[in-house]
């Protein structure tokens, strides 16, 4: 059960491995400039390998669970899909398992990528855990750990864990299988929230320090962007780095050069690298200042 890229490797890794009897997605929805409707990625990659899809409006729908109850499923694999019901869960006769991007408890919610690399972690991973009735809680069966780069944005931890998930999910149902899995409780007193992230969270608060605002871009990178506002337009700021010149400019105070904005902030500088303006494609922050005819010096808001 999955809905989005992120899936789609362990959806072939685990049907090269054991078959599957089903795969179950999201229903089609409208999407593009011509709003025409548009199957998710797993939905793609189970029609292109001949494997029935089930594409339920209503989890609770009492002939789709008829129907998922008729295959006998011995494990239900759920990757970035939906909250399932008990009904729906309890179906799998070895058990339900989930894998989340994060080393839970730590980052329960639907943003735990985007929240490690805003909160500065290092070092994140994948979980597999039973499903239970409530989110994100359920005991640990098996966990991946990897390391978050200096540089590294959301969207590339996002594309770095995809193979490791498929490898979590082979894992653990070769533990279920075999008899071998020894699920953990979760210690609910380490547990850190990771909710969904609106672009409200992703204003730019330039009285933060350098490191925060940084961490910030990454991981709203590259959706949905951290945000400022310059001469009255608005900018998602997708890339910056560092700047370790010595700080002489207030919070939100910048300085624009032939190739090079600098920004100062609660504790330090940060030069922009790369740029969108509302409406516009992202470039390069040089590529922006060559046809920039404003003011070279001002304040971000």
């Amino acid at each position: 059960m999955g809905t989005p890229e992120f899936a789609v490797p362990a959806l072939k890794a685990l049907h090269d491995a054991f078959g599957l009897a089903a795969v179950v997605s999201v229903p089609d929805k409208p999407a593009g400039r011509g709003r025409s409707m548009q199957c998710s990625a797993v939905s793609r990659e189970a029609e292109k390998l001949g494997i029935p899809l089930y594409k339920p409006q209503d989890l609770r729908d009492p002939s789709f669970i008829s129907s998922l109850a008729s295959l006998k499923p011995d494990i239900i694999v759920v990757i970035a899909f939906r909250i399932l019901p008990r009904e729906v869960y309890s179906i799998a006769r070895l058990g339900s398992f989930n894998i989340h991007g994060s080393l839970l408890p730590k980052y329960r919610g639907a943003a735990p990528i985007q929240w490690a690399i805003i909160n500065g972690e290092q070092q994140t991973g994948l979980t597999s855990f039973l499903l239970n009735d409530a989110v994100d809680t359920g005991s640990i069966v098996e966990q991946i750990e990897i390391s978050i780069d200096p540089d590294m944005t959301s969207g590339e931890l996002f594309t770095a864990l995809m193979n490791p998930a498929a490898e979590l999910a082979i894992q653990t149902c070769n533990a279920l299988l075999n008899g071998n899995a020894n699920p953990i409780s979760q210690d609910d007193t380490l547990a850190t929230p990771a909710p969904k992230i609106f672009r409200d969270t992703c204003k730019i608060d330039w009285n933060k320090t350098a490191v925060d605002i940084n961490n910030l871009i990454r991981g709203a990178n590259p959706k949905p962007g951290a945000w400022t506002t310059f001469n009255d337009r608005t900018f998602k700021i997708l890339k910056a780095r560092i700047n370790n010149a010595e700080p002489n400019l207030q919070p939100g105070s910048y300085i624009i050069s032939d190739s090079d904005v600098t920004v100062g902030t609660g504790n330090g500088l940060i030069s922009l690298l790369v740029i969108q303006e509302e409406g516009k494609p992202k470039m390069p922050i040089a590529d922006f200042l060559r046809g920039y005819r404003g003011v070279k010096e001002g304040i971000f808001s």
